[in-house]
């Protein structure tokens, strides 16, 4: 293991001290451009040496000038950083905002590859400004990850778990950092039971910092026996997926490659800005996993691109995964609980259709707790597949031994049972099954039927003696209140 987490956290406590960084999201965000363009140096360097064992050319992304080693930490011959050349304060900053950020922004018009690493970095920059107001601190930050070498393969995959550790830290920063993170055990199980496969596509619609999406490549790539063209496909034509905040994009797209995915089809766009009556077979997904943000409220226009308007996000985002689902393909949604019980007008047709198109097979009940500090409404995984309608419903309710809190997140663990009896839908003491006969009113609350609640019950003497109790305790409280009407008090 190497020293890459204490080195980040050195940088985070040096950028706090920054006139410019304001909080997790501006630091992890700071952070994150500069790691990357030291990345993408590392990576174009390994790629020259690969070209040059094969008696190639490589035609690098980045220019000369604008290099990590021609601008960030140029070299003397003893490898050492060359003093001389380093440019730093004000000299530095300048450089930065008018000449290199620019450059890279520039990307996404140069080229009409989609696909290419040059679209995808002036896709990323395109949303992305140095806020680092002091050249010296830039200096230091620059100095610290100079030292981390993403050509050790050790090195790169600690990386991945770092950056991961960051995201984390945005999304427990609260406020509106909750689109960044969702918790890593639910996301590991949620993969685990879809088990997605090389040759499927995989979509998230709600992208955030694409944690279901990096789940899921970690989860393909350990697949036996992949061939050079399986792999190549991992890269190219599996992921997709949409954000509309352009940090989370950035995020995003910066989580996907710098966990190996060159490639990923993820893009800027509002997912409900689209009409689902367009969406044709060609654009469906094998596989849908997402946790979509829930308590908005979407203007008329955006709901006219829905069959059953509504104004609530949750419906619009449920409807649009029913829609992009491909025949036979397998979906999981984390909602909010209401969903599940609410049956005016939209919510009954909306789930209506669930059940009536759709295979809605099982549910699971999360603990409250799941999404703190940033949202503290109680969630649900919906599981469903586009191959005919629900006859049952397996419920499964997550009971973790405590409660959860910011400090005590729920684990993999609490997730574990629910993951084992997936293959079986077995009933359990947390699990069971409902027929959807037995539904009304399209109510799909989760009731475990194998919770008793257990009754205290006190002889008749003990119930007599705490009322006179809480009676005698009330009589004091009336006594001072009175006091203080009548000014007995000052």
């Amino acid at each position: 293991m190497t020293d890459l987490q204490p080195k980040i956290d050195r940088i985070t406590d040096i950028l706090r001290r920054d006139d410019g960084i304001s909080g997790a999201m501006h630091y992890t965000e700071q952070i994150s451009w500069i790691l990357f363009l030291k990345f993408l140096n590392d990576h174009e360097l390994n790629k020259a040496d690969e070209a040059f064992l094969e008696n190639k050319e490589y035609d690098f992304v980045i220019d000369e000038a604008h290099r990590w080693d021609a601008w960030a930490c140029p070299k003397g011959e003893d490898g050492k950083l060359d003093l001389s050349k380093a440019i730093t304060g004000d000299d530095l900053t300048r450089y930065v905002n008018t000449q290199l950020f620019p450059y890279l922004k520039s990307f996404k018009n140069q080229t009409q590859a989609p696909k290419s690493v040059k679209y995808k970095i002036g896709a990323i920059f395109e949303f992305l400004d140095n806020k680092i107001a002091s050249g010296h601190t830039l200096r230091e930050v620059l100095d610290i990850i100079d030292t981390l070498d993403f050509q050790n393969e050790n090195e790169l995959f600690e990386l991945s778990h770092v950056y991961e550790n960051l995201l984390q830290g945005m999304g427990s920063d609260g406020g509106n950092s909750g689109e960044f993170y969702t918790p890593r055990a639910v996301i590991k199980a949620m993969v685990k039971v879809l088990d997605p496969k090389v040759g499927e596509t995989i979509y998230d619609g709600a992208a955030g910092s694409c944690g279901f999406l990096v789940e899921a490549y970690e989860h393909m790539k350990q697949q036996k026996n992949l061939s050079t063209k399986d792999l190549r496909t991992l890269q190219e034509d599996t992921f997709y997926g949409n954000e509309k905040t352009p940090l989370a994009y950035v995020m995003g797209v910066m989580n996907m490659i710098l966990h190996g995915v060159e490639s990923p089809n993820i893009y800027k766009a509002n997912t409900l800005t689209r009409n689902i009556r367009d969406i044709q077979e060609k654009d469906r997904h094998d596989v849908i996993i997402a946790n979509p943000p829930f308590g908005g409220k979407e203007k008329s226009q955006i709901q006219q691109n829905f069959p059953i308007q509504a104004n609530a996000t949750e419906l619009l985002f449920i409807q649009h995964f029913m829609k992009m689902l491909k025949v036979g393909g397998r979906a999981a949604i984390i909602i909010p609980e209401g969903i599940l019980f609410q049956t005016n007008t939209a919510f009954a047709k909306v789930k209506q259709n669930l059940l009536e198109q759709f295979n809605l097979h099982t549910i699971v009940s999360l603990p409250a707790g799941v999404f703190l500090p940033y949202s503290g409404v109680k969630t649900n995984i919906i599981f469903f597949e586009r191959k005919g309608a629900t006859s049952d419903i397996w419920y499964y309710e997550v009971n973790p031994p405590a409660k959860l809190t910011k400090n005590k997140p729920i684990l993999y663990e609490h997730m574990e049972e629910f993951v084992k009896l997936w293959p079986t839908r077995a009933d359990s003491e947390n699990s069971w099954t409902v027929n959807v006969n037995d539904l009304k009113d399209y109510d799909l609350s989760a009731k475990n039927p194998n919770k008793q609640v257990e009754v205290d019950h006190l002889a008749p003497k003990k119930i007599i003696a705490n009322i006179k109790k809480k009676d005698a305790r009330i009589g004091e409280l009336m006594a001072e209140i009175e006091m203080i009407l009548e000014g007995g008090y000052e």
